[in-house]
């Protein structure tokens, strides 16, 4: 077990967490399955420096604190009592969206490159359409590090669970 202890809070990155913490990166991935992508160099220098502690615990459908004090247990560390705020993915559907306005879809493992993280299939496709179309995008899991990005670039978004394997996520190109 590393000595080496960080300050953890929701917007450690996970690139920053396994610096630290190397032997949690099997116990990342038994949480968040998605996250199983880490294991591929190239992603793991990409999505890791994006990622943060609040979208794993998005993406494995767990509160916050209490994937916080699994990783200060893990650690060595006693757990915290603050208690921070969880973001709510799933809000009722905005006036922006219309079908109509769906110009491309990408499907989780179903892109080219099966390998590569899918949000860059996303970001290809928002390439090639015009402001006010939407890219679809539909996954098994919750891609919180996907859908704080496409915000960070100044798009809208709209996430909507369809069934327990369906997400289903609305990309407005600004």
């Amino acid at each position: 077990m590393t000595n080496q202890h960080i300050d953890l809070n929701p917007s450690t990155t996970v690139y920053e967490l396994l610096e630290a913490y190397p032997e949690l990166e099997d116990k990342l991935i038994d949480l968040a399955p998605p996250f199983k992508k880490l294991k591929n160099p190239m992603l793991r220098k990409s999505v890791a420096k994006i990622a943060t502690l609040t979208h794993i615990a998005s993406v494995a459908n767990i509160p916050l604190i209490g994937l916080i004090n699994m990783i200060l247990t893990e650690t060595g560390q006693p757990p915290t009592e603050t208690l921070y705020g969880e973001i709510d993915y799933f809000v009722p559907q905005p006036d922006w969206f219309s079908e109509e306005k769906i110009k491309a879809t990408v499907v989780e493992g179903e892109t080219d490159e099966k390998d590569k993280m899918t949000l860059i299939a996303v970001f290809k496709e928002a390439d090639n359409i015009e402001s006010g179309e939407i890219v679809e995008l539909i996954t098994t899991f919750l891609p919180a590090p996907g859908i704080e990005t496409m915000k960070a670039k100044g798009n809208k978004v709209w996430t909507t669970k369809v069934d327990s394997n369906t997400i289903k996520t609305y990309f407005l190109k600004k």
